[in-house]
C-alpha cells in the first residue's frame, strides 16, 4: 500500500463508479481527498464513507468543464487541508451517436467536460504542486481513445486528447517534479456499462483477451501506485487497463 498521509488528493467525478473507487483507495492509502461530482449527494456520500473509515474527506459539487468551478475547487482543496498534491481527472460523461447523426451541441458537451476540464484543473492545480516541489496528475482516459470506437467520435477525441495533454505537461512539468501519466481503462463494470444490452456484452468479451469485464479496483490499484512515491520515474505514460485490448 502506497503512504500518502502528507498529501492532499482532489479526485472528479468520484461519486460512483471508477472514481468513487479511487477516492477511497486513495483515502485508504492516508491521503485527504477533495471529492467532486456533478452531483452533490453523490460526492457528498463517497466523502462521508471515507471519514466514517477514519479517512479525511470533503466534497464539493460541481460542473469541473468550467474555470470558475475549477479554479474554485483547487482553492478548496488548499483551504480544506492546507495543499493540494495529487490531481485525479475522472469526470466524464457520453453523449453517443453515429457522426453523420452527431449533434453539434453534443460534441461540444463532451468534449468540454471530459477534456476541458482536465486542462482547467491542471492549470490551476500546478501552482500549488510547483510549491510543493511534488505533484502527481493522473488522466483517466479510455482505450476507446486509443483504438477507436464506432458511435463515439466526440468521446474517443476526448479522450485521445487526454493522452496528448498527459504527454504535454509530463514534459512541462517535469523539472518540477510533477509526474503526469494517463490510465486507459477499458470496459469496467460501472452504470456506464450497466445499460448495455447482453448481446453488446457478449460481443464485447469476445473481443477483450481476458474475456471478462473489468472491476472498478482494476483501475483504481494502477491510479494509487502512480500517485505514490514508487512511481516517481514514470511520466508522460499512459497505462491501458481494458483486459487487453489495445493489443
Amino acid at each position: 500500500m502506497a503512504d500518502l498521509k502528507d498529501k492532499v488528493a482532489i479526485v472528479t467525478g468520484g461519486g460512483k463508479g471508477i472514481g468513487r473507487a479511487i477516492a477511497l483507495d486513495l483515502a485508504k492509502a492516508g491521503a485527504a481527498v477533495v471529492v467532486n461530482s456533478a452531483t452533490e449527494a453523490s460526492c457528498t456520500a463517497t466523502a462521508a464513507d471515507i471519514v466514517a473509515a477514519g479517512g479525511r474527506a470533503v466534497a464539493m459539487a460541481g460542473d469541473v468543464g468550467t474555470a470558475e468551478v475549477a479554479e474554485k475547487l483547487v482553492a478548496f482543496a488548499q483551504e480544506s487541508f492546507g495543499g493540494l498534491h495529487i490531481l485525479v481527472n475522472n469526470a466524464g460523461i457520453t453523449r453517443d451517436g453515429l457522426i453523420m447523426r452527431m449533434k453539434e451541441e453534443d460534441w461540444d458537451e463532451v468534449l468540454r467536460v471530459n477534456l476541458k476540464s482536465a486542462f482547467l484543473l491542471s492549470k490551476a492545480a500546478v501552482r500549488p504542486m510547483m510549491k510543493s516541489r511534488w505533484g502527481r496528475i493522473v488522466n483517466i482516459t479510455s482505450i476507446v481513445g486509443v483504438i477507436g470506437n464506432a458511435g463515439q467520435a466526440n468521446y474517443c477525441a476526448a479522450k485521445a486528447g487526454m493522452i496528448g495533454l498527459t504527454k504535454s505537461l509530463a514534459r512541462e512539468l517535469a523539472s518540477r517534479n510533477i509526474c503526469v501519466n494517463a490510465v486507459a481503462p477499458g470496459f469496467i463494470q460501472t452504470a456506464m456499462t450497466d445499460v448495455l444490452s447482453d448481446d453488446l456484452k457478449k460481443k464485447l468479451l469476445g473481443e477483450i483477451p481476458l474475456a471478462r469485464l473489468g472491476d472498478v479496483a482494476d483501475i483504481s490499484g494502477p491510479v494509487l501506485f502512480l500517485c505514490s512515491d514508487a512511481a516517481g520515474y514514470i511520466t508522460g505514460s499512459t497505462i491501458e487497463v481494458a483486459g487487453g485490448m489495445g493489443m
